[in-house]
């Protein structure tokens, strides 16, 4: 299981839900989940920079909007997402 405590705000960590790799990411407090893949050619984002909202893939400077998984450039692409939700105690829970 992984704690809130364990993803700071401004971070994004790999981390295994049920054998697959997912990016959980920590903005002003919410967090998100995704599939730890760039949808381009399945480069792990962990790899890559999170600034603010934005994500950009460490290979081919994808880049993506956390906030919705919507890509930034180019627009026409989308992170896979997954439900994510953080417990009254800080854990966080993902629905693969």
């Amino acid at each position: 299981m992984f704690h809130i405590d364990d993803l700071w705000e401004g971070e994004m960590e790999a981390v295994d839900v049920e054998g697959k790799s997912i990016l959980l990411v920590n903005v002003d407090g919410e967090v998100w989940a995704y599939k730890n893949r760039c949808p381009h050619q399945e480069w792990p984002l962990n790899d890559g920079d999170l600034d603010e909202r934005k994500l950009t893939c460490a290979n081919h400077l994808w880049e993506f909007d956390v906030s919705t998984g919507k890509g930034i450039n180019p627009t026409n692409c989308a992170l896979i997402g997954y439900q994510v939700e953080v417990d009254d105690d800080g854990a966080i829970s993902v629905c693969v």
